[in-house]
C-alpha cells in the first residue's frame, strides 16, 4: 500500500493539486460562462420586446413632448426609419419635433422632413416644404436642388429652370443640370411635334455633347436615319443597347462598315459578316457561335458616381441623382425571343 501513497511533501503531490485545482477553476468558469450568456441573452430579447411594435402615433406624439429623450436622439430614430423605409414613422418624428418649436434645429429639421416626403413619393408635400425652408434661408443650396428634384419629378419644367438661377448664383455649375431639363422639357412638350422635337434635341446636344442616350433613344425611335447621321461614334459603347434593338432594316451599312466597334456588334448579332473575332468577350463568343445558339446580349447600367446598378438605361441616378453617369455592362444571356419565334415556326 504504500507504494501507492503519496507524501504531502512529494513534488507530485504539489503537480496533482496544482492540475485538480486548474480543472475546478476551467470547469466553473466555464459554467459560469454559459450562464451569463444566457441570461445576457435574456436580457437583449426583453430589451429588444420593447422595439417589436412600434409606437402609435399618439404614444410617439407623448415620448417627444416628455422629452424623455434629446432632440438628437429622436432625429437618429428617424433616420433609422428612414433607412428602413418606414418613411411614414420618419415623417411623424420629424412633424413632433417642428411642433415642439425648437428653433435652433428647425432648418435641418425641415430639410430632412422635406427630403423624406421626396422619398416616400409625396412630391406636392415635399414642395412646399422646401418652398418654406427657402422663405427664410433663400440660400440653402441642398434645399434648391431637392426643390428642382421635386419639380422635375412633377413634369414641371418650367419651374426647374427657374430653380437654376439661385443655383447659377451660388456658383453651382448648372449647365448639364439646363440641358437635362431642357430635354425633358422638349420631350414632354404637346405642342411640338416629332419632327420638331428630334430638330431640338440634335440641337441641345450639339451644344452640349451629352445625355447621348436620353436624346438618341428617342430619335432612333422616330427617325432611324436621322440618327444614323448624327451619331456620335465616341459614344457607340454607351448606346450599344440603342444598336443592339435597331431594326435591320433600319441600319446604315457604311457607318457600321467605318466604325470596327459596330462591326464587331453587328457581326455578333448576325447582321453582317465584317468581323471574326472581337477583344470584348462577349461579342467574341457571339462572333464565334454565328448564331447556332440562343445567345444574346442583356445590359445592366452602373452608375460611376454612387455605383448603384440598375437593369436600365437611365440619365439620372435614383439614387445619388447624379445626370449623365451610367455606364453599360453586357453580358450574355439566352435569347428567349428566338427561341419563342422557332417554336412558333414549328407549329406551322
Amino acid at each position: 500500500m504504500n507504494t501507492f501513497f503519496i507524501e504531502f511533501r512529494d513534488p507530485l503531490f504539489s503537480i496533482i493539486i496544482f492540475f485538480t485545482i486548474i480543472f475546478i477553476i476551467t470547469f466553473f468558469s466555464y459554467w459560469w460562462g454559459r450562464y451569463k450568456r444566457k441570461e445576457d441573452s435574456k436580457q437583449i430579447s426583453k430589451f429588444l420586446e420593447q422595439f417589436r411594435t412600434l409606437p402609435s402615433h399618439n404614444e410617439l406624439k407623448i415620448l417627444i413632448a416628455e422629452g424623455g429623450l434629446s432632440e438628437k436622439s429622436w432625429l437618429l430614430l428617424a433616420s433609422a426609419y428612414y433607412k428602413n423605409g418606414d418613411y411614414e414613422k420618419s415623417i411623424e418624428i420629424y412633424n413632433e419635433i417642428l411642433k415642439l418649436g425648437n428653433k435652433r434645429n428647425t432648418r435641418e429639421t425641415m430639410f430632412l422632413l422635406g427630403k423624406t416626403y421626396f422619398k416616400a413619393g409625396f412630391l406636392e408635400r415635399s414642395k412646399h416644404v422646401f418652398l418654406e425652408i427657402l422663405k427664410k434661408n433663400p440660400r440653402t443650396p441642398e434645399a434648391l436642388h431637392y426643390l428642382l428634384l421635386v419639380y422635375e419629378y412633377m413634369k414641371d419644367y418650367k419651374s426647374a429652370l427657374e430653380v437654376l438661377e439661385p443655383l447659377d448664383e451660388l456658383q453651382e455649375d448648372v449647365i448639364l443640370e439646363r440641358a437635362y431639363l431642357h430635354v425633358l422639357e422638349a420631350l414632354d412638350s404637346p405642342n411640338m411635334t416629332k419632327e420638331e422635337k428630334v430638330q431640338k434635341l440634335l440641337e441641345i446636344y450639339k451644344n452640349a455633347h451629352r445625355l447621348a442616350y436620353l436624346i438618341f433613344d428617342y430619335i432612333f425611335q422616330v427617325n432611324p436615319q436621322l440618327a444614323w447621321e448624327n451619331i456620335d461614334i465616341s459614344k457607340s459603347e454607351l448606346l450599344t443597347e440603342l444598336f443592339w434593338r435597331c431594326d435591320s432594316k433600319d441600319l446604315n451599312l457604311d457607318i457600321i462598315t467605318d466604325n470596327g466597334y459596330l462591326r464587331e456588334l453587328y457581326t455578333a448579332r448576325g447582321d453582317v459578316k465584317l468581323a471574326y473575332n472581337s477583344s470584348i468577350f462577349e461579342l467574341d463568343v457571339l462572333i464565334k457561335l454565328e448564331g447556332k445558339s440562343n445567345a444574346t446580349l442583356s445590359f445592366e447600367y452602373v452608375c460611376d458616381n454612387c455605383k448603384g446598378t440598375y437593369p436600365f438605361a437611365f440619365s439620372r441616378c435614383s439614387s445619388c441623382h447624379a445626370i449623365d453617369t451610367a455606364r453599360v455592362e453586357y453580358s450574355l444571356s439566352k435569347d428567349y425571343g428566338k427561341e419563342f419565334s422557332e417554336e412558333n415556326n414549328s407549329f406551322q
